[in-house]
């Protein structure tokens, strides 16, 4: 799903006009940006938890060449699912994506073993 089919979703849900579902979307995106920035911590009950890691300096090796490379220390968003979120995608995947039995296959001879098979 895209921002643009997500703010039609909000649209047609809260009765909006497109801009204004589109404009929300933005001022929410805009909010979770500037705490991140901050090293806040988000929490979305029911949804999961957004917050910065740090990462430390390192040596890496560059993996066509072998060299060693000096890694720049980053800080990078981090999403934890939350309980309920988990819960309710991993029942939704069990009761849509089942998959029919596979037919089982033909059976097939038994191997005979033969004086050029023993060693």
């Amino acid at each position: 799903m895209t921002k643009s089919e997500l703010a039609e979703r909000l649209s047609q849900a809260q009765k909006l006009p497109k801009g204004r579902a589109g404009l929300l979307l933005d001022t929410i995106f805009d909010c979770l940006l500037q705490a991140l920035s901050r090293d806040e911590r988000i929490e979305i009950r029911g949804f999961g938890s957004f917050e910065t890691r740090h990462y430390r300096a390192r040596k890496g090796r560059n993996p066509r060449t072998g060299a060693s490379v000096q890694v720049k220390p980053k800080r990078l968003p981090f999403f934890k699912v939350g309980k309920e979120l988990r819960d309710r995608i991993g029942d939704g995947l069990r009761a849509t994506r089942e998959l029919p039995a596979a037919a089982p296959a033909a059976p097939t001879a038994p191997l005979v073993a033969t004086s050029a098979n023993k060693s």
